[in-house]
């Protein structure tokens, strides 16, 4: 029994011994960094942020211990004419710090001096300006409401509707019973006008009298007040919206006008990229900058002129997002260019790199990143109202489906109503129903003008005898 006790109690001697050695074994590097909100902030005697987030996410997965200091000099890290590297760079460089985890965007150059891990944040070269630099009206700015779709559906219930109202003030004996001496009130022509002055809720007489004909009409007015009231709501908030639309929507927009003046940080990558650049488009971009020497001293006074206005600030598009989230008058443009990323430099040759390369994806894949992303970047304005689209015709599709019942009831009784007549008629002539149904119809669908013909060669005679 005693040596059994023996035996455990140095087993767990040993496996203390162990772990302490395990812990002893483990690498403290040292870290340095950047201020820069959102990726490192002081908050009191700590650091916090993106970049300190992902480290503690990297210490955990490879089993690390770290201390981070500031970087002396509070530069990112340039090579100067000989050779020699300052900043984040310089520092890991000559070995006074073992990583530098930073938005250190990965070039060409870093990656001689130091080795760079896979990117942990995507990047690119964007535009921000003020909402409210928007384009002019266009002149037919008043049909953006409704769609192409809608505008023909809405002109072809506008033909029907009076083609309608034309067939059944002939076919109804209550609007026209004598079409051989009777004048018929609703010729084509007005029926165009009277369904016309239905849409801008004045009228234009005369009225049918049938029941036919007043089905139709009361379905057009519905139809028509529906229609008014759509189209006022969607111009008012069109219009609005309208407002946000941006007169410069990417790097050719920019460089095609001249009302608005633009620059870049100075000395920065973004500045190279266009200096650099073979494109046509971005090399005006960049002589343009060197001849008006439109260059912004800092970040903070990019975003101070882009809010004054008529100010378009070119910088790197995540760094952009965070300056929307938290000024809610100034806006990104859509395009990016230049894609390149953020990566974590280390010593070159360093086995940490690998590891810390496959712990990144790694933390991309689980969601990780994202997270981080969504967490550190939140915005804090107001969600802007939807901008407004045209409204398609399935949006009215209920008051088009109204429209064509109201139709086809207003044709069915008006052809009732001559049926009804027609028999009648027959009856009285003592001739076959269909005999007299055909005379009718002959006459008040083929006989267009005939009573006015009549009078008018009447009024000719008379003048003539006189």
């Amino acid at each position: 029994m005693k040596v059994l006790l023996g035996v455990i109690v140095c087993t767990m001697v040993l496996l203390l011994s162990l772990r302490s050695c395990a812990a002893a074994m483990r690498p403290d590097l040292t870290i340095t960094t950047i201020k820069q909100d959102p990726y490192t902030m002081s908050k009191g005697s700590q650091m916090e942020g993106y970049c300190m987030d992902l480290l503690s996410e990297l210490a955990k997965k490879l089993d690390f211990k770290y201390n981070v200091h500031l970087v002396k000099d509070g530069s990112y890290g340039r090579q100067d004419e000989s050779g020699a590297w300052n900043g984040m760079i310089g520092e890991v460089v000559r070995k006074e710090a073992d990583l530098a985890i930073a938005p250190l965007t990965l070039t060409a150059a870093r990656e001689k001096a130091v080795g760079m891990t896979k990117p942990f944040m995507q990047t690119g070269i964007s535009i921000l300006l003020r909402k409210d630099i928007s384009e002019e009206a266009g002149i037919f700015d008043f049909l953006t409401p409704f769609s192409v779709e809608t505008w023909v559906g809405i002109l072809a219930a506008y033909l029907g509707t009076a083609i309608s109202i034309c067939v059944v003030a002939r076919l109804s004996p209550c609007e026209w019973s004598q079409p051989q001496t009777e004048e018929n009130s609703f010729t084509f022509s007005h029926s165009l006008w009277y369904t016309a002055g239905a849409l801008t809720l004045q009228g234009a007489g005369p009225h049918p009298k049938a029941l036919s004909g007043r089905i139709i009409c009361c379905t057009w007015w519905l139809f028509g007040l529906v229609l008014l009231a759509c189209y006022f709501s969607n111009l008012s908030t069109s219009q609005g919206s309208d407002s946000n639309q941006l007169m410069v929507k990417g790097f050719e927009d920019l460089a095609n006008q001249q009302g608005i003046e633009y620059g870049t940080l100075s000395g920065s990558s973004t500045l190279a990229f266009f200096k650099n650049s073979n494109n046509p488009t971005y090399r005006r971009i960049y002589e343009h900058m060197e001849r008006a020497k439109s260059f912004v001293s800092s970040m903070d006074e990019g975003v101070r002129r882009a809010k004054e206005g008529n100010f378009a600030f070119i910088g790197e598009s995540v760094s952009l997002d965070l300056v929307v989230a938290r000024h809610c008058e100034l806006v990104r443009v859509h395009e990016v260019i230049g894609m390149r990323g953020y990566s974590i430099a280390g010593t070159l040759g360093s086995p940490m790199l690998k590891n810390l390369s496959v712990a990144i994806l790694e933390l991309s894949e689980a969601g990780e990143l994202a997270y981080l992303r969504s967490k550190w970047w939140a915005s804090s304005c107001m969600a802007d109202p939807a901008k407004a689209s045209p409204l398609q015709p399935h949006s009215l599709k209920g008051m088009f489906l109204v429209l064509a019942l109201g139709l086809g009831l207003g044709v069915l009784l008006a052809v009732l109503e001559l049926t009804t007549k027609s028999r009648s008629n027959a009856g009285e002539q003592r001739k076959s129903y269909c005999t007299v149904l055909s005379d009718e119809l002959s006459q008040r669908l083929r006989t267009t003008t005939t009573t006015t013909n009549k009078k008018r060669s009447q009024e000719t005679a008379d003048k003539d005898k006189a």
